[in-house]
């Protein structure tokens, strides 16, 4: 596919996720091992970068959202590396005919201090999409106290991709 071509088409997805803290689980953030005393509750690894990543892909291409293809009541997905599923993702996309251009993407994370992993979660999903690094942003804020992010109850993640397609928006 030809991201040039006089008859493509850009389009945008945007992507968010939450899931609850949880003891006796890693807290794994963009296919990253974050040191943390809990991890997030869900059926898959529970990454919510990740799931946010992959529903603003999945979006931009109009190909549903990440629950349709790796329901939460299929086994297979119990406790997968949502890193993978990411993969599989950025496969959907070219499978449509879509290039992925770039993603950016947000966490809502009180607690623990994320940013000194931000490289590496980068370079994760980046490798999981095909990209080079510099496809793919990654940033923190808090929300200083308030609601369940700010009460460390838990992480929230938003996310936007931005895809070349060879056919115009229909």
């Amino acid at each position: 596919m030809n991201p040039n071509h006089t008859n493509s088409g850009h389009r945008t997805g945007i992507g968010y996720d939450a899931h609850p803290f949880v003891d006796g689980r890693p807290l794994v953030l963009g296919g990253v091992s974050i040191p943390h005393s809990r991890g997030l509750g869900g059926h898959s690894d529970a990454d919510v970068l990740c799931h946010a990543i992959a529903d603003a892909l999945l979006g931009a291409a109009a190909a549903g959202d990440i629950g349709q293809h790796f329901p939460d009541t299929d086994p297979q997905y119990r406790d997968v590396s949502s890193i993978v599923l990411l993969g599989k993702v950025g496969d959907l996309v070219r499978k449509a005919g879509a290039h992925i251009v770039n993603v950016d993407s947000v966490l809502v994370i009180e607690e623990p201090r994320v940013s000194p992993h931000f490289d590496e979660m980068r370079d994760r999903i980046a490798e999981a999409l095909g990209l080079k690094r510099g496809a793919v942003s990654v940033k923190a804020t808090r929300n200083e106290g308030m609601g369940f992010t700010g009460r460390a109850e838990g992480v929230a993640a938003f996310a936007v991709a931005t895809l070349v397609t060879a056919r115009p928006s229909e």
